[in-house]
């Protein structure tokens, strides 16, 4: 089973498609695979806005959630099966009939669906985890295929930790299941720890060996854990694999997963060795990594690869020299092949709700009703009173805030901050809240601002929650740049990040940090998916 190209090739600074190769299927998981990262559990607003985000850059294949994982993640499912049209919407589930039954029921009402099912295939899964016999496993997986086949003809099936399977009962059961109707075969390094040239060849093998593989696809799904995810993935590629199982920015459990924006600039820029290419409008993915972020809280690193604030930047005079007198000397890819341009200011405090209205549409930014951009542009007013020149990225962060706002309601809210440093003093930090339409004020010293505002907010809140994460960046350039603050708080076993901006570093600190309790407090906050298993 192979996919054709319509139209690819770099000509003239044009992406163009050839005829002549493969297409390699791109299967984004930052919905399911990259929520499993802790703290990164997002809401079904902000999974759909994702979605949407990701059709609009032709992700062949959404993998939307878990949906028997929560109540939550099945109306997320459904939604996105709902409201996306032009992307293939997928759903995990386990080996059984409750999890598969569950996926259909969410995917029903997809322009296009497919169901994803797995089991366990490494002999210490089998052994340790699922307590079952090998030909238990076979059976499971075989009737589960069957079973899934009720709901739609498109079937992926993982064999979970191929990476350490036997490569017998890999062929045995893979055999068995495209039997019974995948039409997707996923082999997955769920715990990353496959070499490049191992994987790549348990691939290859696989494809020769098993006498029907050429009735499916055969796809990878690596996991980061050795920094190999990428590398696993286009050794996949080479030696057979049409489709790859990755995320926006790698996000995904523990280390990650492979970067989606690495994958697809790796197969584009070396089209002389690959065999096969991709039609993904590469263009969005600048604007897909930021929102990803911004929803999360994930900061990315300044030296990310494609997405980076350093990607594309050259210090060393001998670089600069090359660039300028030909960008090929130390560039291999544009950096606007990425959606990547230079900071452009966008509007002013001067600027109209109308040019306001059209530039939310052309970040693909969707609110629900004229309240809503009513509520958004007054925000917008205030920011721009703050600084005199606004970007795109400004935008996209104040947005974030009020969608936050939104989802979560605001139990706690930040009414005041006053907060002081001296040379020699302790600071200084007075807080008040607005807790459920009460005021409360406290003050408190700390090793420095941030430190002092934290504890001032816990005196009113006494949560209790441990600050396992905090991390700032600034959103544009310069000293009146929104900073973007993200905090991630843990209790009881429960992780939630917070996120806050604005242009004053400690009152971004002291929203994030409400944000966060907002959400802890939160009954209705969705389970986090690692309290089940996945690929």
């Amino acid at each position: 089973m192979t996919y054709r190209l319509e139209k690819i090739c770099h000509k003239d600074g044009i992406w163009s498609l050839d005829m002549s190769k493969e297409k390699l299927i791109i299967f984004d998981t930052t919905l399911r695979d990259g929520e499993q990262s802790p703290g990164a559990a997002m809401t079904a607003e902000e999974k759909l806005c994702i979605a949407k985000a990701l059709e609009k850059m032709k992700v062949d294949i959404i993998e939307a959630g878990f949906p028997i994982s929560s109540e939550g993640d099945f109306a997320a499912v459904q939604g996105i099966a709902r409201a996306i049209k032009d992307s293939v919407i997928c759903g995990l589930a386990r080996a059984n009939k409750a999890d598969i039954e569950r996926a259909g029921e969410a995917l029903k009402d997809a322009n296009a669906s497919r169901i994803h099912t797995f089991i366990a295939t490494s002999p210490l899964h089998m052994r340790e985890k699922l307590l079952l016999t090998p030909d238990q496993v076979f059976e499971q997986a075989v009737d589960a295929v069957k079973l899934a086949r009720n709901f739609t003809d498109d079937i992926e099936f993982s064999p979970e930790d191929a990476g350490r399977s036997d490569l017998e009962f890999l062929c045995r059961i893979i055999e068995g299941v495209i039997d019974a109707g995948a039409t997707t075969i996923n082999i997955p390094d769920t715990v990353g720890y496959n070499l490049p040239e191992q994987y790549g060849n348990t691939i290859r093998q696989l494809i020769e060996k098993v006498p029907n593989s050429h009735k499916a696809i055969f796809s990878t799904h690596c996991h980061n854990d050795l920094g190999l995810a990428v590398a696993n993935s286009l050794a996949g590629v080479m030696n057979g694999a049409r489709q790859v199982e990755c995320s926006i920015n790698g996000l995904g459990e523990r280390a990650g997963n492979a970067a989606l924006e690495e994958i697809v600039m790796a197969v584009r820029t070396r089209q002389d060795l690959f065999p096969c290419d991709v039609d993904l409008d590469a263009t969005q993915i600048m604007a897909c990594s930021r929102l990803v972020s911004a929803t999360t809280g994930f900061a990315v690193q300044p030296n990310k690869a494609i997405v980076g604030a350093n990607a594309f930047a050259h210090e060393s005079g001998i670089h600069q020299d090359g660039v300028l007198k030909s960008r090929e000397t130390y560039e291999i890819m544009k950096a606007e092949d990425v959606g990547l341009s230079s900071n452009k200011l966008v509007l002013g405090k001067l600027s109209g709700r109308s040019a306001f209205k059209d530039r939310l549409e052309k970040l693909n930014i969707t609110l629900e009703s004229e309240a809503e951009l009513n509520s958004t542009f007054r925000r917008f007013k205030d920011l721009a009173d703050k600084k005199s020149e606004i970007f795109d990225e400004d935008i996209q962060a104040l947005l974030s805030d009020f969608k936050m706002e939104e989802t979560f309601g605001e139990a706690v809210k930040l009414v005041s901050v006053k907060a002081c440093s001296e040379t020699g003093e302790m600071p200084e930090s007075r807080i008040t809240l607005m807790v459920e339409e009460e005021e409360k004020t406290a003050s408190s010293q700390g090793s420095g601002l941030v430190d002092a505002t934290f504890k001032a907010i816990e005196q009113i809140m006494t949560s209790g929650a441990t600050l396992q994460l905090y991390s700032v960046s600034n959103v544009t350039e310069g000293t009146d740049s929104q900073g973007e603050v993200a905090v991630r708080l843990e209790k009881g076993g429960r992780i939630v990040n917070g996120h806050g901006s604005d242009t004053d570093i400690v009152i971004a600190s002291a929203k994030a940090y409400v944000n966060a309790l907002n959400r802890l407090f939160n009954p209705n906050e969705r389970i986090h998916p690692q309290t089940y298993e996945g690929v």
